[in-house]
């Protein structure tokens, strides 16, 4: 690997504290429906149970994204060609890189991420298994534009964001991760995203809230990351993990839900909740295939090629940053 601590980008305090997971916590906490950036889940033990996730029997998605990356990978290498430099937004999995990197021949690999450990661990995995690959990992919030590494100044670039990473954003927030993934990639760049799939909410409400409670040591264990690193004293067995399908929206939400009253400080800010309320962690939403195309296309991405997997449960898209025009 040629880059073994990477490149940080993440703003910190004097104390170490990541100055917008700080910012971000504090103003949902505020707020009439607290509510905290998914993005937030994932310090290293929250990466590590996501991946403990993707294992579980009814999270269906990884299994879904991985047949297609298999059955579908020679149309996929034909149409982004090779040499191309591959930039995950978020790092790397065991199983789904690998699979696009073999079947692309890029020319380089980048992979940004907020968790760094988790990040840097990921990238020495790949390096080690591709190790003719220059691997630059980088430590950024990639919901902003990030500088890629020099290394990779002047080469066509594919941008990689399976597991549909992009379900967990509201329309204008994903929007807005869609437009600065734009301006890091460059026009004409292009760009490889999975997106999940409408269907029976039995199935989709497993997928969120499984029978090993491994989905909901996950959602409480962001309690766990705020009282270690913003000095909190939230009463963490008091919050029951929820999954609950929002209709309206076509998305699974998850809720940390407050079992009684309940107040507590965080970065010395008082804050109180009720019996029954809950603290929103995560949007899931689900896409038809006009929906998915429409977001895209907010985003400045125009849609070349969609596949699914053989149950009809998950999509994965081929888009291309075009150059913005002025009228239809």
């Amino acid at each position: 690997m040629n880059s073994p601590k990477g490149l940080e980008l993440v703003e910190r305090d004097a104390g170490g504290v990541d100055l917008a997971f700080r910012a971000d916590v504090l103003a949902g906490l505020a707020e009439q429906q607290k509510a905290i950036p998914a993005r937030w889940f994932y310090d290293d033990a929250g990466s590590q149970l996501f991946e403990d996730i993707t294992r579980l029997p009814e999270y269906y998605p990884t299994r879904a994204e991985t047949e297609i990356l298999r059955a579908r990978a020679g149309e996929i290498a034909q149409l982004i060609g090779p040499g191309r430099a591959v930039v995950e937004f978020g790092s790397g999995s065991s199983v789904k890189t690998p699979l696009l990197l073999s079947a692309i021949a890029p020319a380089a690999y980048v992979p940004l991420d907020i968790a760094g450990d988790f990040l840097r661990a990921a990238a020495a995995d790949l390096a080690a298994k591709f190790p003719g690959l220059p691997v630059w990992p980088v430590e950024a919030d990639f919901m902003r534009r990030v500088e890629l590494p020099d290394a990779v100044e002047g080469q066509p670039k594919l941008g990689f964001f399976p597991g549909s990473t992009i379900g967990n954003m509201v329309a204008r927030t994903a929007t807005d991760l869609l437009r600065s993934m734009r301006e890091t990639l460059g026009v004409g760049a292009l760009l490889l995203i999975g997106m999940d799939l409408v269907k029976d909410t039995d199935v989709l409400i497993a997928a969120y809230d499984d029978a090993a409670g491994v989905t909901a040591r996950f959602n409480r264990n962001l309690i766990h990351r705020i009282n270690r690193e913003l000095d909190g004293d939230i009463p963490a067995e008091l919050f029951a993990h929820e999954a609950r399908w929002n209709d309206t929206y076509a998305r699974i939400e998850m809720h940390l839900v407050a079992g009684a009253d309940v107040s507590f400080t965080v970065s010395g800010r008082r804050f109180a909740m009720l019996a029954g309320e809950s603290i929103h962690t995560e949007n899931s939403h689900k896409f038809t295939r006009r929906t998915a195309n429409m977001l895209l296309a907010a985003g400045g991405w125009e849609p070349r090629a969609r596949w699914t997997d053989s149950e009809n449960r998950f999509s994965l898209l081929l888009a291309e940053a075009r150059p913005p025009r002025s009228a239809p």
